[in-house]
């Protein structure tokens, strides 16, 4: 199944791939910022990804590749990530064990 960030279908054990990669921009890879599983950010500003929408974390994303979303280190890491990429790395941190809340989760 596509995303409907319009990108191919995904292959989330690609992605685990994708995740690992260290960018050439930043010399970080997704996993060095947000955690093996993207529940363990290095610093509390970055979110916990493990467990996101796939079709949310594919089209943020997109946006920090083409620069529609702004953030000083994602879009140098997003930059050189092709369409097949970001749909492989948005689906491996979906099917991640989640620790996102929500207004239904709260005590």
């Amino acid at each position: 199944m596509a995303p409907s960030a319009g990108l191919p279908a995904a292959n989330a054990a690609a992605g685990q791939a994708v995740a690992q990669r260290k960018g050439q921009a930043t010399g970080q890879s997704c996993i060095d910022c947000h955690g093996a599983d993207g529940n363990a950010p290095i610093d509390p500003s970055y979110p916990k990804i493990g467990g996101q929408y796939a079709d949310y974390l594919a089209h943020a994303l997109v946006g920090y590749r083409d620069g529609s979303r702004q953030h000083v280190l994602m879009n140098p890491q997003a930059a050189d990530l092709s369409d097949q990429e970001i749909a492989d790395v948005a689906a491996w941190f979906a099917s991640r064990p989640s620790q996102l809340r929500d207004l239904t989760t709260l005590p």
